[in-house]
C-alpha cells in the first residue's frame, strides 16, 4: 500500500510539473482589447477565448516547440511559433483583415460587371436587358462612358483608340477573332453568347500587368462556374432560333447552346438599302463543361460559327452598283485551370486556339485568309496576408496568318507572316489601410518579329476619402503589335506604345453609384503607309503619334424610383493623331467629342413586364470633303437612336418579348462617299453612307423548362 501510494504521488508530481501557464492579452493595432478572440495551440484541445480587458490564461502539458493561434472575426489570424515555455506574458496585437472589410477598391479605369464584385457598375442582367443591345454585350457596354459611337463598325473604340486596341479574354485567355464578319455599313456582334458568362470586366484603361498588346482597352469575361440547376432553353425570333441545355452530374455540368440566325424572311418584310442575293446567315454552336475538384476548377469552353452573304451595295464610282460575297467559319477552343495549391499559392493557367478562315470577293477579286492562333498562360499567386499578394506568371502568343489574293486580269498574291510573342509579368496588390491600397506590377514582352523587349510598368492607387466615396490614380505603359492588315505586308515594323495617366473618382451609396474619370493617353510609334489603303506597294514606317484626353463621367440609381433601374453616361474625348496615311496629326473619323447615353429599365407589376429604354447620342465624326482643301476638316450631323424593348411574363418561364431599335427612326448619316473625278464644273459628287435601315425590329419568345418550374431567360433578353 505504501509503494502504491508513493507512485501515485510521483505520478501527480510529473503532471503537475509538465502543466505550462499560457498567457497575455490581445488588443488591436490601435491598442483597444479584443473580446472573444480565440487562443489555443495547434493540434490540442488546449485554449482560451479573450474576455472584455483582451486578456487569457490557459495551461498546456504540451513540451517543446508549438504553434500558437490567435484568431477572431474581421482580423488576421496571427500565428505564433516557438518554445511552449516563452508563451507567457504575451502582447498580442491583431491587424484588421481588409478583405472582410469595407476596404477601398482599385478602380481607376475599370467597369465590373459580376454579381461578386464589392463594386459593380453593371450586372449580368443589365448587360442583355439593355434595350440598344440585342443581346449583344459588345452593344451594352457602348452605353458605358469611354466609348465612341462608330454606328456603321459595331466594335469596341475606347478612348480615342482604333477598334484593334482593344482585346477580348475569356477566362484569362486571348480571343484572336471576336467579332463576326458582316459587310460594310452594317455593325458587328460579338460572336459569343452572354448565355454563358456570369461575369465581365471592361477596362478602359491602366489595366494590370497580366494583360499585354493591347493600347487602349481590355475586356474581360468569365463564364459561368456552376449552374443552379439542369435546364432547356427554347428561343424563337423573328430572325431565328436558339436552342440551350444544361446538364449536371454532381461536381459536373455541361452547358450547350446553338443558335441560327437568318435575315432573309425579315428583309423580305422589311427591305433595306441592300440589294441582297443571298441574305445574312449564320449557325453558332457553344459548349462549357466544367469539372470541380477539391481544391479547383476545370473548364472548356468551345464555339463554332459559320456566316455568309451575298449582296450588291451601292458605289457612287459604280453604276451597277459592288457585288460583295463572304463566306466566314471560326473555331475557337479555350481550357483553363483554376485552383488553390495550399499555404496562400493559388494557380491560373489556360490554352486557347482559334482556327479562322474567310473567303472574301468583290469586283473581280477574291481574297481567301486563313488564321491560326494560340495563347498558352500560367500565372501563380501567393496570398501572404489579407494585405499583401503577389502574382507572376508566363504567356506565349503565336499566329500564322495566310492570305491569297486571286484577281481576273491577275496572277495570285500570297502574302501573310507567323508570329511568336512571349511575356512576363509580375504584380502586387497591398492594402496599406482599410483607406489606402496600391496595385504595382512590371510587364515584359519579347516581340519576335521585331526582336524588341519591352519593359511596361503598371501602377494604380486608391483612397479612401469618406465612407463611401474615394479617390483612385493609375499609370501604365502599354504596346501592341500591328495588325494582321499590316503585318501581312511587312514584318519589320516596331511595336506601337501608349502611355496612360488616369484620375477617378468614385462614390457608392444605397444602390447609387456615381463616377467621373480624367485620362490622358500619349501614342507613339503608330504605323504609316504612302497609299490610300495597305497594300504590297506602302512603305511602312513607325513615324506616327498622337494623343487621346478627356473626361468620362456615370451615373447609377436603382433606389430613388420605386421598380425603376436607370443609368447615364457622359464622354467628352479631345484626341488627334498622325498615322495610316495622314498628312496631318488630326482627329480620325471613328472619334466623336461628346458621346452620351441614358439606359431606364421599368418592372410593370400589374402587367408582368419588363420594359426598356435607351438613347445614344455621338456628335458628328470627321471627314474630308475633296471639295475643300481641308484634311478631315468635316462634321457628318450628331448621330441619335432611341431604342425600346418589352418583355412580358406569360407565365414564369415562358416571355413574349419585342425589340425596336432606333424606334423614332432618325436619319443618322455615317459619313460620305465621294465621286473619284471632278463634274465640268470641277465639283466631287458624293452620297451620304446611310445605315443599311433605320430601324430593327425583334420579336421573340423565350420557353424554358427547369427543375425549380421558375427559372427563365429574362437574363437572355
Amino acid at each position: 500500500m505504501h509503494k502504491l501510494m508513493t507512485l501515485i504521488v510521483i505520478l501527480i508530481s510529473s503532471m503537475t510539473v509538465a502543466q505550462t501557464s499560457i498567457f497575455g492579452k490581445v488588443t488591436d493595432t490601435k491598442n483597444q482589447p479584443v473580446f472573444g478572440a480565440n487562443v489555443y495551440l495547434d493540434g490540442t484541445y488546449d485554449g482560451a477565448t479573450t474576455d472584455v480587458n483582451g486578456d487569457f490564461k490557459f495551461t498546456s502539458q504540451e513540451t517543446g516547440t508549438q504553434i500558437l493561434t490567435i484568431s477572431f472575426l474581421a482580423y488576421e489570424t496571427k500565428i505564433m511559433t516557438g518554445a511552449v515555455s516563452t508563451f507567457n506574458g504575451l502582447n498580442v496585437i491583431l491587424r484588421e483583415d481588409m478583405e472582410s472589410l469595407d476596404a477601398v477598391v482599385i478602380s481607376a479605369g475599370t467597369f465590373e460587371a459580376s454579381d461578386n464584385s464589392k463594386v459593380s457598375v453593371l450586372k449580368p442582367l443589365d448587360v442583355v436587358t439593355t434595350a440598344s443591345a440585342l443581346g449583344d454585350f459588345i452593344g451594352a457596354l457602348q452605353t458605358l462612358p469611354g466609348t465612341s459611337t462608330v454606328a456603321e463598325d459595331g466594335r469596341l473604340f475606347v478612348r480615342g483608340g482604333d477598334a484593334d486596341e482593344t482585346q477580348i479574354f475569356i477566362d484569362g485567355i486571348r480571343v484572336f477573332t471576336p467579332y463576326s464578319p458582316v459587310p460594310n455599313n452594317i455593325p458587328t456582334r460579338g460572336r459569343y453568347s452572354p448565355f454563358l458568362f456570369d461575369g465581365i470586366t471592361f477596362s478602359t484603361g491602366g489595366y494590370a500587368a497580366e494583360y499585354g498588346n493591347a493600347l487602349s482597352s481590355v475586356l474581360l469575361l468569365n463564364t459561368v462556374d456552376e449552374p443552379d440547376q439542369e435546364k432547356t432553353e427554347i428561343g424563337i425570333l423573328s430572325v431565328g432560333a436558339t436552342l440551350g441545355r444544361t446538364e449536371k452530374w454532381g461536381k459536373t455540368s455541361l452547358s450547350l447552346k446553338a443558335s441560327y440566325i437568318n435575315l432573309g424572311p425579315y428583309v423580305a418584310l422589311f427591305p433595306d438599302r441592300n440589294d441582297w442575293k443571298k441574305p445574312f446567315q449564320a449557325a453558332q454552336g457553344e459548349a462549357v463543361f466544367r469539372q470541380k475538384f477539391n481544391n479547383g476548377m476545370l473548364k472548356f469552353y468551345a464555339a463554332f460559327d459559320t456566316s455568309s452573304f451575298d449582296l450588291i451595295q451601292d458605289n457612287i464610282n459604280v453604276d451597277a452598283g459592288v457585288r460583295v460575297t463572304l463566306n466566314n467559319r471560326n473555331f475557337y477552343g479555350n481550357t483553363s485551370y483554376k485552383g488553390i495549391l495550399g499555404k496562400g499559392w493559388s494557380i491560373n493557367t489556360g490554352l486557347s486556339y482559334t482556327i479562322a478562315r474567310t473567303d472574301f470577293s468583290f469586283f473581280d477579286t477574291t481574297i481567301d485568309e486563313g488564321e491560326h492562333s494560340a495563347h498558352l498562360k500560367l500565372k501563380l499567386k501567393k496570398r501572404f496576408n489579407s494585405r499583401f499578394k503577389l502574382s507572376f506568371g508566363a504567356e506565349q502568343f503565336t499566329t500564322k496568318f495566310k492570305e491569297r489574293i486571286t484577281a481576273v486580269s491577275d496572277p495570285s498574291a500570297r502574302y501573310g507572316f507567323t508570329n511568336a510573342n512571349s511575356a512576363v509579368f509580375v504584380e502586387s496588390d497591398i492594402i496599406i489601410s482599410n483607406k489606402f491600397a496600391a496595385k504595382v506590377g512590371l510587364r515584359a514582352d519579347r516581340y519576335a518579329l521585331s526582336g524588341e523587349f519591352k519593359i511596361a510598368p503598371r501602377v494604380s492607387l486608391a483612397y479612401k476619402t469618406s465612407k463611401n466615396g474615394q479617390l483612385a490614380l493609375a499609370y501604365g505603359r502599354f504596346f501592341q503589335n500591328p495588325g494582321n492588315t499590316i503585318l501581312k505586308f511587312d514584318q519589320n515594323l516596331t511595336s506601337r506604345n501608349t502611355n496612360h495617366y488616369i484620375m477617378n473618382y468614385q462614390y457608392v451609396n444605397d444602390g447609387r453609384l456615381f463616377r467621373a474619370e480624367l485620362y490622358r493617353k500619349d501614342y507613339d510609334g503608330l504605323v504609316k503607309f504612302d497609299t490610300e489603303f495597305e497594300s504590297f506597294e506602302s512603305n511602312f514606317n513607325n513615324s506616327g503619334s498622337g494623343y487621346a484626353q478627356g473626361l468620362d463621367v456615370f451615373w447609377r440609381d436603382n433606389k430613388s424610383i420605386k421598380n425603376v433601374d436607370y443609368w447615364v453616361s457622359y464622354s467628352y474625348l479631345d484626341t488627334e493623331r498622325d498615322f495610316r496615311n495622314f498628312p496631318i496629326q488630326a482627329q480620325p473619323n471613328f472619334a466623336n467629342t461628346h458621346n452620351f447615353s441614358a439606359v431606364a429599365k421599368y418592372w410593370i407589376d400589374d402587367w408582368k413586364s419588363q420594359v426598356g429604354f435607351s438613347y445614344a447620342y455621338g456628335s458628328g465624326r470627321p471627314y474630308t470633303n475633296p471639295n475643300t482643301a481641308a484634311f478631315l476638316g468635316e462634321r457628318t450631323k450628331s448621330f441619335n437612336s432611341i431604342s425600346l424593348n418589352w418583355a412580358y411574363l406569360i407565365s414564369p418561364q415562358k416571355i413574349l418579348y419585342l425589340s425596336v431599335n432606333n424606334a423614332l427612326a432618325f436619319k443618322n448619316i455615317n459619313g460620305y462617299q465621294y465621286a473619284n473625278t471632278a463634274d465640268v464644273n470641277g465639283n466631287f459628287a458624293r452620297q451620304a453612307l446611310r445605315p443599311a435601315a433605320d430601324q430593327f425590329f425583334v420579336l421573340a419568345f423565350f420557353w424554358t423548362i427547369s427543375e425549380d418550374g421558375s427559372d427563365n431567360q429574362l437574363n437572355d433578353l
